[in-house]
């Protein structure tokens, strides 16, 4: 598994190293003294190194949850996660939580648990900034689309919406969008609209957000499946979350800038247990 960990004590690294989260010393990260949380370190906007930490909607999302479980953010250990790597950093006992573009879906579910969501994000499609014509998601037929390891998104285009286009994939969205795309080695990305807009804003003179979603994301926070105590303390703060106001600000602080129709109500939760 490929991870990070950056700007830490050296007592704090060693503690994520040999797997003393804080399900493993209390069984649930409710009332946990602290976290390892698992985030992405190659999204702009969600979840990005920069400058020997991380930063963006996601890791500000976890923060405040982390803080309403009574967890300073000084007591966070903070490990970057690869799409492919996530159900394994939890079923390792490697992390305490994981807000990393997880979609919450039946197959998952079956190897870890899932709080949240903490927002519906939908799939979309980005192409290069000359391309006009791919306009929806019917326009990918005969293409070649990049995806990165350990999600679903291209998968579901071909499989779920009978779309004949080759899949090529890459080791995350950043190699998909940075090099696959923008080199023309594949026709589009498609992935949640979230991630599209971070490295949209990041280039905005190299590619075009097609905006025509065609599914529902549902952010969840990936959490070991036996701790039903944690889950729903992390649901509670999700709730509080919203309702002062904290969401709505995040989100238009990350992504205010983009087309997108940010929701600031309190998703449906997928419930613990």
């Amino acid at each position: 598994m490929r991870t990070r960990t950056l700007a830490l004590p050296l007592a704090m690294t060693l503690l994520a190293a040999t797997g003393c989260t804080a399900v493993a010393e209390t069984g649930s990260v409710a009332g946990a003294n602290s976290l390892t949380i698992g985030v992405k370190y190659d999204q702009p906007q969600l979840g990005l190194e920069t400058g020997g930490s991380f930063e963006g909607f996601e890791v500000d999302v976890a923060t405040y949850v982390a803080d309403r479980l009574g967890v300073d953010p000084d007591d966070i250990t903070w490990v970057g996660l690869d799409s492919a790597d996530r159900e394994d950093a939890i079923r390792n006992g490697d992390v305490d939580l994981v807000f990393a573009t997880y979609s919450i879906t039946q197959e998952r579910k079956a190897d870890v648990g899932f709080a949240g969501p903490y927002y519906v994000a939908h799939q979309d499609i980005l192409v290069n900034a000359e391309n006009t014509e791919v306009e929806d998601v019917t326009d990918l037929e005969g293409t070649r689309i990049c995806q990165a390891q350990g999600s679903h998104s291209g998968t579901r285009i071909v499989e779920e919406r009978g779309i004949d286009a080759e899949l090529v994939e890459e080791d995350n969205f950043g190699d998909c969008i940075n090099t696959a795309l923008a080199e023309g080695q594949v026709q589009a990305v498609s992935t949640d609209d979230l991630i599209l807009a971070g490295f949209l804003e990041e280039n905005p003179e190299a590619f075009r957000f097609v905006n025509a979603p065609f599914t529902d994301e549902r952010y969840g926070v990936g959490i070991d499946r036996d701790d039903i105590a944690g889950c729903e303390a992390v649901n509670k703060a999700i709730t509080q979350m919203y309702q002062d106001g904290t969401a709505a600000e995040l989100l238009q602080e990350w992504f205010g800038a983009t087309d997108l129709d940010l929701v600031t109500s309190v998703p449906q939760f997928e419930g613990c247990g």
